[in-house]
């Protein structure tokens, strides 16, 4: 069985969810091998998380230089080992780094490249939903092993047992005039909630919550989910909210199980970035709001009403 090269998503060590989807999809291809692209002692941290969805292999592609650049370790590593081990595919996840990082590499191989993928099938075909979760399209390389992004959320991550046999891979030296360097990391300020793209449930608001003050209702209801919280770019825009957190075309992609937009209208933009989620629940005074076209469930009301009963209900159920 082919190999199937999977570039781990981590956070020192700590394997980021979009990668147990990755390792999902990938055994709809062949056998998945994770490359772990990091400091000494980074495979070691993720490899049982990494066997316990079905890594044949590890990978491990560590140096001290790996963390003082952007993007182009990772890059090296993944053309080295294309080289190396032929594979039936290399899948990366849909990020804004996983999407230079993929485009790179689908240069640099020579590849087909397959973007914002949210299916992947045993014949190396993908499905993609495009203009803005309008329509639903297939697609398949006809060059090379297919270098694909998966959106992340759009897969369905299913423990399989894989023995995650580690193998350590140089990291051929960095061209310094040829690669961005990292000069220093701020941390993301986010709180105890569940990072936006990582989270399976969702409570974002929009221009009609009114102010940075009122987006407590927001935040109330996500708190009560165990949910991350989003902003419409309408929202984003007034000030209600910071960018980081903005959903949508010029923001973040989501697919969560359940998505609840409190106040927005559902513009194409917005759509764009939230529309393959599962469950989709929308409160909007405006019956006419695009966003019911995609709601699975619509509340026609005021969402300062609507939001605080649906927390109280929660709190009940959990009760």
């Amino acid at each position: 069985m082919a190999e199937v090269l999977v570039l781990v998503d981590h956070v020192d060590g700590e394997v980021k969810k979009v990668t147990t989807e990755l390792l999902t999809a990938a055994r709809a291809l062949g056998e998945p091998s994770a490359v772990v692209v990091g400091a000494p002692g980074t495979a070691g941290k993720a490899k049982e998380t990494l066997a316990s969805y079905g890594a044949a292999k590890v990978y491990a592609a560590e140096s001290d230089d790996v963390v003082s650049y952007h993007v182009a370790p990772k890059v090296d590593v993944l053309a080295a080992l294309a080289e190396k081990t032929s594979p039936a595919a290399v899948l990366v996840a849909a990020t804004p780094e996983g999407k230079e990082v993929s485009a790179r590499l689908a240069l640099r191989t020579g590849s087909g490249l397959l973007v914002d993928a949210v299916g992947v099938e045993g014949d190396g075909t993908v499905e993609q939903s495009i203009f803005g979760g309008g329509f639903t399209v297939k697609s398949q390389s006809t060059k090379g092993a297919p270098v694909i992004s998966v959106r992340p959320g759009s897969v369905d991550a299913e423990q399989a047992q894989g023995a995650a046999a580690e193998e350590s891979v140089d990291v051929p030296a960095v061209d310094a005039a040829k690669a961005a360097k990292v000069t220093g990391v701020e941390p993301v300020v986010g709180g105890d909630r569940p990072e936006l793209t990582e989270a399976s449930v969702v409570v974002s608001g929009g221009r009609g919550v009114g102010s940075s003050e009122q987006f407590s209702v927001v935040e109330g209801l996500a708190d009560a989910l165990g949910a991350a919280v989003g902003a419409s770019r309408a929202a984003v825009d007034s000030g209600y909210y910071p960018a980081q957190f903005q959903v949508g075309q010029t923001g973040k992609t989501v697919s969560p199980q359940l998505y609840i937009a409190l106040g927005i209208s559902g513009a194409i933009q917005h759509r764009a970035g939230m529309q393959t989620s599962k469950t989709i629940v929308a409160v909007n005074k405006d019956p006419e709001a695009p966003i019911f076209e995609i709601a699975d469930y619509g509340i026609v009301g005021d969402l300062f009403q609507v939001a605080p009963q649906l927390q109280e209900e929660v709190a009940k159920r959990k009760g």
